[in-house]
């Protein structure tokens, strides 16, 4: 019995080992994954199709950007700039460029809003009314008429610049609406796209929902929280409120692709890497770096330099964990090399022990089988002599 116990528990300290290197292992590796780059891609003509944006292998997330009419019982409407036309419905064609970004694992996803249009949300059944086109239009519902055709993407983005003074915006409504899509062959991925000033009047109480998957909190055209002269402080200060009060999703430092891609707020390459990036990658949410746009990254190569400046010397942590990653093997392989160890020698120990109950069992057996056979002569011997007393008797008498 107690051999079994020690068994047991040496068969779960070997278990617990495992388990604990693996969620080791586990943790470095989803911690040594390079930055994600989200991008917006749909407005402007000059940079390239959305196969091509796709192409550069630079990219996470591709957000389609926008659907600036909808709400409040107008018939909602994409703008693509001059990618295509949606009154004619030649939009379609973006169907086979959606399906190749998904074949490289690229999630696309389609954003409303934007800083121009026509759009709003007046009513709980307002809200109803926009998922529902969503659903149906633009993911996994059905349609005789579809924007993209037969692609479906993989979310919506919420990216809500305009808002109704004073009155109640209804975007938790809409967000809390398309989640409910979600069934077994569609997740229906949210992401936000909120300024930097924080808390955010537009999409505050959305975000406190805790339905999105991804927040990509845009750091430009914003003095108050965003990199400017040398000065990181201000954009690191909003960055720790957000990731502090944020605690479901992932988030994303925004950024302007180029100089040209915002009034102001845009971060030298050699700058973000090397200061920045070390710091907000920290975050226990951080999720990796949103572009605006296709066009102004496709010009000045900023994404791809922070894709390929990641793991330098001024590396965030998570860069260095997956260099050092060969102690958790070390570990794994000691552990399992003490457990074989220990457990061949309970199983030497057991067979002795064994061994010795059979051996001592088997003297028992000889001894009682001795004494046995000891006793049935000691009783012939004695009829024997009784025998004789008897016929001596016998013999005196005559």
């Amino acid at each position: 019995m107690i051999i079994n116990r020690i068994v047991v528990s040496i068969s779960s300290l070997v278990l617990h080992i495992f388990l604990i290197s693996s969620t080791f292992l586990v943790y470095n590796t989803a911690e040594a994954e390079p930055n994600n780059i989200a991008i917006y891609w749909g407005q402007n003509n000059n940079e390239g199709t959305l196969t091509q944006t796709c192409a550069t292998e630079n990219y996470s997330y591709v957000i389609i950007a926008f659907m600036n009419k909808f709400g409040n019982g107008t018939t909602p409407e994409i703008n693509l700039a001059d990618h295509c036309d949606p009154y004619s419905n030649d939009c379609v064609m973006l169907r086979t460029d959606i399906k190749n970004c998904q074949a490289k694992g690229i999630k696309v996803l389609l954003s409303i809003g934007g800083a121009d249009g026509e759009y709003g949300l007046v009513s709980t059944d307002d809200a109803k009314n926009v998922s529902d086109y969503l659903w149906n239009k633009f993911l996994g519902g059905n349609s005789s008429l579809r924007p993209f055709g037969d692609a479906i993407l993989d979310g919506i983005d919420f990216d809500i610049e305009k808002s109704l003074k004073g009155k109640q915006q209804h975007w938790d409504e809409l967000a809390i609406f398309l989640k409910s899509y979600r069934n077994s062959t569609q997740h229906v991925y949210l992401s936000a796209a909120p300024q930097c000033p924080f808390p955010n009047g537009d999409l505050g109480a959305a975000l406190d929902m805790g339905v999105f998957d991804y927040v990509w909190i845009q750091f430009y055209n914003n003095p108050e929280c965003e990199y400017n002269q040398n000065d990181v402080n201000r954009l690191l200060d909003s960055w720790k409120r957000w990731t502090e009060s944020l605690t479901v999703g992932k988030l994303f430092l925004g950024l302007p692709g180029s100089p040209a891609a915002a009034d102001n707020g845009y971060i030298p390459v050699d700058l973000l890497c090397e200061i920045v990036l070390p710091v907000v990658a920290m975050s226990r949410n951080y999720g990796g770096v949103m572009l605006w746009a296709t066009y102004y990254d496709k010009q000045s190569g900023y994404s791809s330099y922070i894709k390929s400046s990641l793991c330098t010397q001024q590396k965030p942590p998570q860069c260095r964990r997956k260099e050092n990653k060969w102690w958790i093997w070390i570990i794994i392989g000691v552990g399992v090399a003490l457990a074989i160890s220990v457990i061949f020698c309970l199983g030497c120990t057991l067979r002795k022990k064994k061994k010795t109950q059979v051996d001592g069992k088997m003297n028992q057996e000889n001894v009682l089988h001795e004494i046995g056979g000891n006793v049935v002569l000691s009783d012939k011997a004695k009829s024997v002599e009784i025998e004789d007393r008897r016929t001596l008797s016998d013999l005196v008498k005559e």
